[in-house]
């Protein structure tokens, strides 16, 4: 079973797809639709794929999750201790909405006192309202930028997470609109 399923993951990673019967019986070298159809059946039990109301077939957290084995302290040192907790899917955690959710490349260090950093990756969410205090991508006259939202009195403004940056407060005539909630940040080393 795990080689299938380490074929049907680069299989995955490769065509961003599920493969069809066809392809199925390639990949594991079966002769017959059954027995692919019983494969399926033992990975649909196992949680490595999932049915939905059709019958399609799409990965399961156990094909694209990464064990959950338990916490580390970032304060005092404790004894560590490996239990697994979970599957988690990167990609279901961080993108629970995915049609109104993207990613977005950084450039720049106006956020870097917000954890956010040149080159990092963030996932932002469109949503119907903004509340102050969020990290959101903002369109100031066609301009777009990542800054805190805040308010003043019934005005919005753009606050940085650098003291080396000024607010960016529209003046009469410009339009600030907001774009997305920046809702995770992805860095890798």
């Amino acid at each position: 079973m795990d080689k299938h399923k380490g074929k049907l993951l680069a299989f995955y990673a490769k065509h961003r797809r599920m493969p069809v019967y066809q392809e199925f019986m390639k990949l594991t070298g079966f002769r017959s639709k059954n027995a692919v159809y019983k494969l399926i059946g033992r990975m649909v039990d196992e949680g490595v794929l999932v049915k939905d109301a059709l019958g399609h077939i799409a990965p399961g957290k156990s094909l694209i999750g990464a064990r959950l084995l338990g916490v580390v302290e970032a304060g005092f040192p404790s004894p560590a201790e490996e239990e697994l907790l979970d599957t988690i899917s990167f990609d279901e955690y961080l993108t629970p909405n995915k049609e109104s959710s993207y990613i977005l490349k950084v450039k720049g260090d106006s956020m870097i006192e917000a954890g956010i950093h040149d080159g990092d990756m963030v996932i932002v969410e469109r949503r119907q309202t903004y509340k102050p205090g969020q990290i959101v991508v903002a369109s100031l006259d066609g301009e777009y930028t990542m800054k805190y939202l805040r308010k003043a009195g019934s005005s919005y403004y753009l606050e940085p997470a650098n003291k080396d940056f000024k607010n960016i407060v529209p003046k009469d005539g410009e339009t600030l609109s907001i774009e997305a909630v920046v809702t995770a940040v992805v860095r890798k080393y």
